[in-house]
């Protein structure tokens, strides 16, 4: 049997593999965790070996090991698939009766029954109401047959006593999940008046079922699956996964829907890549799994799609999925109908084009994660902007490609409508990284280019406020930087304003007496007797053109934060909020333009 066996199709089944040179193969090893392909494949030798972990074999101890089979399970399997008669003699060469078949072998024999089983029931007059739910949903007779779908009649052990025929023991059906205990003590089927699909393992092999409630006066939950049995593990099982298999190593992509007829209706649309979990969130073994389809290392990087629903529980889901994504190297995407819609409802709505669009159209988990969050807070409050960059910037620190960060940390700034290096010092400090603290402001103002034009004008209205006049007084305190500026700016319109006033002490002192502030007192006594930065003498263009740039670096950032509120707001489904916020965007850059005409020729 070794010999008429090829390893590599047998790993395959496991395993993608890639060429490794000198007629070698090579993939993630499945027997544990790696980054990097260490686990090699010789054919002409029929054996495997793995340089990280040190198992090696062939392919009967790879079947032994990987799906816990004994030596005997594992040469029926490969004879089965092979299409070979075992015969079993004894020592003396006489023909003896064959040994008993090992326990997993007898549960996937009972669950291939069963599928039988339930396939035929489908086509029986009682199942019509599960042939119209297929058929309402986009699936024909050809669909229904591909993916095995089936019916369980409306009896309480038709499927036990058909089994039980074919001499599976009450014991193995139990085991199986396929039968349990009545009150009564007799046993009884799983599912009843229910559709089903069969759920296979990598190998194509029946392990268990999912069954969806058809009719209003069942009681139980809409979707029931397969108890963990040895054979199905939920944590550990991708629905549709033997049907995409191929291609996700092909493609290099796994798409990862939510139900059974989402995988159904991505594969007929033209995304054969589509698998779903069974009755759990999708988790770190399913991971294990898909890393080795997708050979997802820091070698061959794949891709994961999320199509997560775009309700409140789809997105809780896709933020777990961020979680789980830092654990393996694909990269990872998430893919929402704009209207919400799961894939099986998009393609009856809008056809198969619409279904490869969605896929086509994903955007990086993270983005998304990252909206998600701060979706949560008001980022048009200063309040809301800090919230929400505690929340975020923790995230951007988990992110794997460290190429990435700076990236998002300039995506973040601009979605909040902070500085950037804001956002940096809150990545760097989330990711452990030591941050300086940031220096306290000086009393007066620094050498810095915006607070130099603020303290320009300031010296303008005390010094000469006949030619400051007008041109300074239109101009409230809202665009000085520095909080000192601001308060004398105000202390100013306490004073009358400059447009009324007369140089000189009288001035001086109706400003000083309207500080509120001790600081503020001291630097109008620093700005009365400082020379302006002109050549000459100040006139009513430097007055004008000066106020012009201190308004500027507010104005500039204004445009910032109407840009970050229009990334907020979606253009489809808030029409009228983003054409109002649009509008007023264009009304702001035109007055920064024609501020910076006027200071063109300022200090």
């Amino acid at each position: 049997m070794r010999e008429r066996t090829a390893i590599e199709d047998v790993v395959a089944e496991h395993v993608t593999l890639k060429p490794a040179g000198s007629g070698n193969l090579k993939g993630l090893c499945p027997f544990h965790d790696e980054k990097t392909p260490s686990f090699h494949v010789t054919p002409s030798r029929g054996f495997f070996y793995c340089y990280g972990c040190g198992v090696g074999g062939d392919a009967i101890s790879f079947l032994m090991r990987v799906d816990h089979l004994s030596f005997a399970e594992s040469m029926e399997r490969l004879a089965g698939k092979a299409g070979y008669q075992l015969r079993y003699e004894d020592a003396g060469g006489a023909h003896i009766m064959r040994p008993k078949v090992g326990v997993k072998q007898r549960l996937i024999a009972a669950h291939a029954e069963a599928a039988l089983f339930y396939q035929e029931q489908l086509a029986r007059p009682e199942a019509q109401i599960a042939r119209e739910f297929l058929s309402e949903r986009g699936f024909d007779r050809s669909a229904a047959e591909t993916y095995g779908c089936g019916f369980a009649p409306d009896a309480w052990d038709v499927l036990t006593k058909h089994l039980q025929q074919k001499g599976f023991t009450a014991n193995e059906l139990t085991e199986a999940g396929l039968a349990k205990p009545a009150r009564s003590g007799r046993l009884i089927d799983r599912f009843r008046r229910r559709l089903i699909w069969p759920i296979t393992d990598l190998t194509g092999d029946v392990i268990g079922f999912g069954a969806r409630r058809l009719f209003a006066d069942d009681d139980g939950p809409k979707y029931l699956n397969t108890p963990e049995t040895p054979l199905y593990k939920k944590s550990q099982v991708l629905y549709g996964i033997n049907h995409a298999k191929k291609e996700i190593a092909k493609q290099g992509r796994a798409v990862i829907v939510e139900g059974y007829t989402d995988v159904m209706a991505c594969h007929l649309a033209g995304v054969p890549t589509a698998v779903a979990t069974c009755g759990t969130a999708f988790g770190g073994e399913h991971i294990s799994v898909l890393r080795r389809m997708l050979m997802d290392s820091d070698e061959f990087a794949g891709e994961i799609v999320f199509t997560f629903d775009g309700d409140a529980a789809g997105q809780k889901a896709a933020l777990r999925a961020f979680e789980d994504d830092q654990k393996f190297v694909a990269q990872t995407f998430i893919a929402v109908a704009a209207d919400g819609m799961d894939p099986c409802d998009l393609r009856l709505a809008r056809g198969d084009d619409a279904v490869r669009e969605l896929v086509a159209a994903r955007e990086p988990l993270i983005a998304f994660a990252l909206r998600s969050v701060l979706a949560r807070y008001d980022l048009d409050t200063v309040e809301g902007q800090v919230a929400g960059l505690r929340a975020t910037a923790p995230m951007i620190a988990k992110i794997k490609d460290r190429s990435l960060i700076p990236g998002y940390i300039n995506h973040l700034a601009g979605r909040i409508g902070i500085d950037v290096e804001q956002v940096r010092r809150a990545v760097a400090s989330a990711s452990g990284q030591r941050v300086e603290p940031p220096r306290r402001a000086p009393v007066a103002s620094p050498d810095n280019p915006r607070w130099i034009v603020e303290r320009e004008a300031l010296k303008l209205a005390i010094q000469s406020p006949a030619i400051a006049g007008p041109y300074f007084d239109i101009v409230d305190e809202t665009p000085y930087g520095h909080p000192l500026h601001a308060e004398v700016r105000k202390a100013i319109a306490a004073a009358g304003g400059a447009s009324v006033a007369s140089a000189g002490p009288v001035w001086i002192s109706s400003i000083t007496d309207s500080c509120a502030d001790l600081g503020a007192q001291a630097l109008v006594g620093e700005l009365a007797v400082e020379p302006l930065r002109v050549h000459g003498e100040a006139d009513y263009t430097y007055a004008a053109k000066t106020l012009a740039r201190v308004q500027i670096p507010a104005v500039n950032e204004r445009v910032e934060s109407l840009k970050s509120r229009l990334q907020r707001v979606n253009p489809v489904e808030e029409k009228d909020e983003y054409m109002r916020l649009f509008g007023e965007l264009i009304s702001l850059e035109q007055h920064a333009r024609s501020l910076r005409e006027q200071a063109s020729q300022a200090v």
